[in-house]
């Protein structure tokens, strides 16, 4: 496999790199803190107090029904966003997905339970689940490209990996809050009241994070696209606009959307069955206490937090496919020796699992931001980047908790679970085995007709 190479990189404009970086590292961390602030809380609190039934599983099974209604939402945010972000730029949209997202969630602490309003608690809960899902099927692909497309290439896998981060950020953020509560409150406080405190104090953060947003300068990348299909379309008139961005992805993108999800979906099912799973593994089968299983996701997710970034910039020096395989065929293996060790009730032990396991995500996570941008081109990259991120959302990670919860159910065994994750993992090295390695590629020159030399295999990165 060759790599494309930038043959002028661009420097990061308003601030520089690290502003932008960080902008988009605060916006997907306060983001992913919402999402995954509901999946926690499924998983302890909402199986009764909004889904009361006789058998515990079957409560925490349609809580985790309605906590996939969130992603089912999320392609119909990636199309909306993505079509905008590709007709107006990515920074307003980035701000819009921020509010809606810190609204929702907000919104979910001050909603009445099933016992107080029946029918209408759930029913509310999974109205704001969709909004949610919405807002962050148009937050990820804003927040990689306007890194992804500042700056130049040789550093790309590095920048672009940091939003990435943000999921493990956020994961911290809502285990850490709910982790800190458990230990401080009584389970009869923390179910009257205490579970609504992570909730409202999104309305916090999403003030910080916009405060921090809406200073970064718009994509140069998208800037110097939009003003060529401008002068285009004014010089030729109706023949000159271009069509609506879903449509081109149809038309032109449809190999590299199949690629995107495909390179998603074992670090989707993956994930979702350490962290949330996990929660119910632990606490229903095992019969272990909710502090043990939130407190091996917290050590976890801080180690997760930190190697994302190291990953991305392996995959700026040995290319995107290799870490990224080392993660996907890792993980194929490590999913059996994840329930044996979860298995021995040991925290300590637990809590390698959780590690081990979270790391060799992160191989696949880490590049994920910058290989899935250079898969497509600027007129359309928000759109097709969303669309493929997020169908793999619906199918691998909405999909994940529900069959393993019925896995669970069916046969009282964890075997069955690892089985589903190898196969989630084997399908994401087959796909990223046989597509092109995109280390090195000039965001500003069309991905068809490429024809730029290779990167010299050891040819240093600058800054490293």
């Amino acid at each position: 496999m060759t790599d494309a190479t930038d043959s002028a990189p661009r420097p990061a404009r308003s601030g520089g790199i690290g502003r932008i970086v960080g902008a988009s590292l605060i916006g997907t961390t306060v983001e992913w803190y919402d999402f995954f602030l509901y999946g926690s809380a499924a998983a302890l609190v909402f199986n009764t107090l909004f889904f009361p039934t006789g058998d515990p599983l079957v409560g925490t099974l349609i809580a985790f029904v309605t906590y996939a209604v969130g992603f089912l939402a999320r392609p119909l945010g990636g199309v909306v966003f993505g079509h905008f972000g590709d007709k107006i730029g990515r920074k307003k949209l980035l701000v819009i997905s921020l509010m809606m997202m810190g609204g929702a969630t907000f919104a979910m602490g001050l909603l009445p339970t099933h016992a107080t309003i029946g029918i209408a608690a759930p029913v509310l809960l999974t109205v704001l689940r969709l909004v949610q899902g919405f807002a962050l099927g148009g937050e990820w692909g804003g927040a990689v490209l306007i890194v992804s497309e500042h700056g130049g290439a040789e550093r790309r896998g590095f920048w672009a990996s940091w939003p990435q981060a943000g999921a493990p950020g956020g994961n911290l953020l809502a285990t850490g809050v709910l982790a800190l509560l458990a230990a401080v409150q009584s389970d009869e406080a923390f179910l009257a009241w205490g579970w609504r405190v992570p909730f409202l104090l999104s309305g916090v953060l999403v003030i910080i994070g916009l405060w921090i947003r809406v200073s970064v300068s718009e994509s140069p990348v998208f800037l110097e696209a939009k003003a060529r299909a401008d002068a285009r379309a004014e010089a030729l008139g109706e023949a000159g606009k271009e069509s609506a961005p879903v449509l081109q992805v149809f038309r032109t993108s449809r190999r590299q959307v199949l690629g995107a999800i495909g390179t998603r979906f074992g670090e989707n099912v993956s994930y979702y069955i350490l962290t949330s799973f996990l929660l119910v593994y632990v606490t229903t089968h095992l019969e272990l206490s909710k502090g043990t299983a939130l407190n091996a996701v917290l050590i976890g997710s801080a180690i997760h937090f930190v190697t994302i970034p190291l990953w991305g910039a392996l995959s700026d020096r040995i290319g995107r496919r290799p870490v990224t395989l080392i993660g996907s065929t890792g993980m194929a293996v490590w999913a059996f020796a994840f329930f044996a060790l979860v298995d021995t009730r040991s925290f300590p032990i637990i809590t390698l699992a959780v590690t081990v396991g979270l790391l060799l995500h992160g191989a696949m996570y880490g590049p994920q931001a910058a290989f899935i941008s250079e898969m497509f081109d600027t007129r359309v990259r928000y759109t097709g980047a969303s669309m493929g991120s997020q169908l793999a959302s619906i199918i691998a990670g909405a999909m994940a908790p529900i069959i393993a919860v019925q896995l669970l159910k069916d046969f009282d065994s964890a075997i069955p679970i690892a089985v589903y994750v190898c196969l989630a993992a084997a399908l994401t090295t087959l796909t990223v085995a046989v597509i092109k390695e995109t280390r090195g590629r000039d965001l500003s020159r069309p991905v068809t007709g490429d024809r730029t030399p290779a990167v010299p295999a050891k040819q240093p990165v600058p800054g490293s």
